[in-house]
């Protein structure tokens, strides 16, 4: 379909091929490589922390964020129900278990009912938080930056502070946004938990292909994970290996992508938020549809637009007009199936979902890529205009 719109597309405009032909040409295109330090020293500096390591996925970088917070066999994880379910599977790998919480209006974890979870559910004791319905230690909680919206990390910490919780955060879709007040102002999200962890899938702000980067706040403990990432070599002349590692190294090909995508980074984030108003200013007229808004005390990166639908005032339901968009060749999609209700994790605790349910029946994320332009914008939202004025 030439007039196919998709929803979130890498945008390859720079020197990406430049720095990948010379990657090949040097020959380094593994897991060693110039273009692997140069990203994650330039990773670094933007994000203002000491270091960064580049890893094969987001997931893999929460999973050794997982593992450096010290969770283990029979520990429980507080994770989000509306998220992807790659923030939760690591908390499996080491063999423990999630206990799902609901969303706010932000989509973010709900910050209120984690805190009546940990004081209700729960007591401190020496060993940590207690769950009292399971007996086990919850040792970390992972707060994800839904769509690029930064969580309430001040009382994030607070929680974690009090409880006694290790907090990993997964910026994977938050690479960019940053506080504009309080506590936190300047800091990037992803940058303020023990742990922050970065993904560079194909349809992120920037992309490597695949690829992930972990950040912390315990440079030895990051230090740490590159050395896990990189199957623990404690001698890399005759392979000594002191601890068991991971083959999580990014190659120095997706690296020589993310040093080109990194240049463009702040183009792209000005582009989507261009983007992000227009469609606001033309879906406001619309009765029955909404474009959810980004926090106020954020500058958001504008990854991923959600288009809340109300179908009594609209016309359509959330399917319907999923459906009428691909037919009009516009790519949507809803959000993801929530955790919980997944079938590895049925059986674990989810704590008074609510308003997950509430807006996985009502919400598309549309389209948002950074080659987006104007004309493109406003065609979704004619189409928008004409689906409802046609009922």
């Amino acid at each position: 379909m030439s007039n196919f719109i998709p929803l979130s597309i890498p945008n390859f405009k720079g020197k990406e091929l430049e720095y990948v032909t010379k990657a090949v040409e040097t020959e380094w295109v593994s897991t060693g490589g110039a273009y692997i330090d140069q990203f994650e020293e330039q990773i670094a500096q933007y994000l203002n922390v000491g270091q960064a390591v580049a890893c094969q996925s987001g997931t893999a970088g929460l999973h050794l964020a997982l593992k450096l917070s010290g969770v283990e066999y029979a520990d429980e994880v507080i994770v989000p129900t509306l998220t992807f379910i790659a923030a939760v599977n690591p908390v499996r790998y080491l063999g423990a278990e999630p206990v799902f919480m609901d969303c706010d209006d932000t989509l973010n974890i709900d910050l209120d009912k984690l805190e009546e979870f940990c004081n209700n559910e729960c007591h401190l004791t020496e060993k940590g938080l207690v769950n009292k319905k399971t007996n086990k230690v919850i040792k970390a909680m992972a707060i994800v930056h839904v769509f690029g919206n930064i969580a309430n990390m001040e009382r994030v910490m607070n929680i974690a502070q009090k409880y006694k919780l290790k907090v990993i955060e997964d910026a994977t879709e938050a690479l960019g946004s940053y506080y504009l007040e309080g506590k936190y102002e300047g800091k990037y999200a992803g940058t303020i938990g023990d742990f922050g962890v970065y993904s560079f899938n194909g349809n992120k702000i920037i992309t490597t292909g695949g690829g992930g980067m972990l950040v912390g706040q315990n440079n030895d403990l990051v230090s740490k994970a590159k050395y896990l990432s990189t199957q623990a070599k404690d001698d890399t002349l005759y392979y000594i290996h002191d601890e068991v590692g991971y083959n999580y190294r990014m190659t120095n090909l997706q690296a020589a992508l993310g040093v080109a995508q990194l240049e463009q980074l702040e183009k792209f984030i000005e582009t989507k938020k261009r983007n992000y108003h227009l469609y606001k200013t033309e879906i406001d007229e619309l009765k029955g549809l909404e474009l959810l808004n980004f926090n106020k005390n954020i500058r958001p990166n504008y990854w991923f637009y959600s288009l809340a639908i109300n179908k009594e005032q609209y016309g359509l339901d959330r399917d319907q007009l999923l459906r009428k968009l691909n037919e009009s060749g516009i790519q949507t999609r809803p959000i993801w199936g929530l955790n919980h209700e997944q079938k590895p994790y049925v059986n674990n605790e989810a704590y008074k979902i609510e308003k997950a349910k509430y807006y996985l029946d009502r919400v598309l994320n549309i389209p948002c890529s950074t080659n987006l332009e104007e004309k493109d914008v406003l065609r979704v939202a004619n189409i928008l205009k004409a689906l409802k004025y046609s009922l």
